[in-house]
């Protein structure tokens, strides 16, 4: 070791919601940790994901119960620790003549979710007749409908900041994160982990700790973290992919969320009324590329434009209607042959103690269950460290932002120069935090004002971002603490003011401010599929 190094029960390396998840919970025990992520935290399958907080209807169909039960029951603590980033979300689930769910099947199958969910908060299931399901939603394909059923799930608008505020909760227990730090090596000596070391990827200064645990929650990077420590393994991983397609509102628009057979290969798909926009996806299919590219592909989404289409007829998406396009990796576990939607969804933790001692990978996991997750895996993490730990408690602690929000409502409301959508907005993306942002327009003339004509974009947001929650670049800003990088436009008209002012808070000269702009732009521009002439808006 050298002479830097320190020691951690716990070095979590990757900083997606699994991550996020354990470092939080193990610091809440009392537990040292460090959390590594080689990027931003959520720069990977977390943020690309359909942002459902959900039971897992249709893994019933493949006789996964207790990864419902799981799932429904994580549900209810996430609307408690984290009510204002997870809302309700209805769900309808059309029926039509001749599709492999007949109503018999999806009535039995929701009233299974509602038996395996006693005790949830949410309305129970509803079936439709077909005059019922027409007047509700005259925009959807007629032919052929029978009938439909309409339940209900969650949404967390921004994946980021549920990511986000678990790292934050982590920090104020005690955790150290280090973003932006890639593992290099993990060295194992006398057939345990002996120290990890990594290097900043934006500064290229070196670390080395010395962790008595290390959890590898790298997601689909799990077996290229393994590889760090110079052994061979196994393969772990066998990803698969999930794009996604952001539109405004179009004509024949629904007003619930649908959950869809597609006509083209009969997987379900969604198409979700999100961030004042609609989501549609996700596609299936496996995957072995570069996880450092994963892009929407343009056959992908023609083939969600042209299912939405043929659901919605009069909507008449077309590749000019495409505002940006997603895609990411699952960290399924590997698998060879059968459908990619059959490979479980269950998550694994797997211990490697033959090969190092006080080393575990963690396989699989989704958004809903990352906590119930975080607390398996922390008490794994107890036996091995040989300590008998405090009880997990993040079932029901309040998440970071679930604090205070009539306090922070008033605070923002006193702000002359904000709107009201802006109060609105703040405190959809900060919940209860936002307390802060109004504290910095008080405390600094020069931040009182707004970056956008509408009010809705403090100065004073930026100032918070910056001091309060550990961005090192503009993109970190935008697109993982403002959220404006996900909107239609993706917050393209207010990127030079955003820079100014964050320039002016990290103290960046105008080469850096330059640069990061011009980074910024670059990965706005990644996310298009085509160069679009007008969008078509639709009130």
């Amino acid at each position: 070791m050298t002479a830097e190094s320190r020691t951690f029960d716990l070095a979590v390396i990757g900083a997606g919601i699994n991550g996020a998840g354990v470092a939080r919970d193990a610091a809440l025990r009392g537990l040292s940790v460090v959390l590594f992520d080689k990027g931003d935290v959520c720069n990977g399958t977390s943020w690309a994901s359909s942002r459902l907080i959900h039971g897992g209807l249709r893994y019933l169909e493949y006789g996964e119960i207790p990864l419902v039960y799981e799932s429904l029951h994580e549900r209810r603590h996430l609307r408690r620790i984290a009510s204002h980033l997870v809302k309700p979300l209805r769900i309808c689930i059309p029926i039509y003549r001749g599709a492999k769910r007949g109503p018999l099947m999806v009535r039995l199958g929701l009233i299974g979710y509602d038996l395996l969910a006693w005790s949830k908060p949410l309305p129970r299931h509803k079936m439709l007749g077909r005059d019922e399901i027409r007047a509700r939603e005259p925009g959807l394909l007629q032919d052929r409908l029978r009938a439909a059923a309409c339940y209900y799930d969650a949404q967390v608008t921004f994946a980021e900041r549920l990511v986000l505020e678990n790292v934050l909760a982590a920090r104020a227990a005690g955790a150290e994160i280090m973003t932006y730090a890639e593992v290099t090596d993990i060295v194992i000596r006398g057939g345990a982990v002996a120290s990890l070391n990594c290097e900043d990827t934006l500064t290229g200064q070196r670390t080395q700790i010395a962790p008595k645990v290390v959890v590898n929650a790298a997601g689909p990077w799990v077996d290229a973290v393994l590889n760090k420590t110079g052994k061979r393994f196994p393969p772990l991983i066998g990803g698969t992919k999930g794009s996604h397609i952001i539109v405004s509102r179009f004509d024949g628009a629904p007003r619930d969320a649908f959950y869809v057979e597609a006509d083209t290969d009969g997987r379900p798909f969604f198409i979700l009324p999100w961030n004042g926009l609609f989501l549609i996806g996700t596609t299936d299919t496996r995957y072995d590329g570069d996880l450092s590219s994963v892009r929407a592909t343009r056959a992908e989404v023609d083939y969600l434009l042209a299912e939405t289409n043929r659901v919605f007829p009069a909507a008449g998406l077309t590749i000019g209607d495409v505002h940006y396009a997603y895609a990411g990796i699952r960290p399924l576990p590997a698998q060879t042959g059968g459908p990619e939607s059959a490979i479980t969804r269950k998550h694994i933790i797997k211990s490697h103690r033959r090969v190092a001692r006080g080393l575990m990978s963690v396989i699989g996991g989704k958004l809903t269950t990352y906590r119930n997750l975080a607390e398996h895996v922390v008490d794994k993490v107890g036996k091995a460290l040989g300590r008998r730990l405090p009880e997990c408690r993040t079932s029901d602690t309040l998440l970071p932002g679930g604090w205070g929000l009539e306090e922070a409502r008033d605070a923002l409301g006193a702000l002359s120069a904000l709107s009201g959508a802006g109060v609105d907005r703040l405190l959809r993306v900060y919940g209860g935090r936002a307390v802060g942002i109004a504290a910095i327009a008080q405390q600094r003339p020069e931040l009182d004002g707004c970056v956008d004509e509408a009010a809705t974009l403090p100065e004073a947001e930026i100032a918070f971002v910056v001091a309060e929650e550990m961005p090192r670049t503009l993109v970190d800003i935008v697109y993982r603490r403002m959220m404006i990088g996900l909107d239609a436009d993706q917050g393209r008209t207010h990127y030079a003011r955003i820079a100014e002012l964050a320039a002016a808070e990290f103290g960046w000269d105008d080469a850096r401010r330059d640069a990061e702009l011009y980074a910024l732009r670059a990965h706005t521009d990644s996310l298009q599929v085509g160069r679009p002439e007008a969008k078509k808006l639709t009130s």
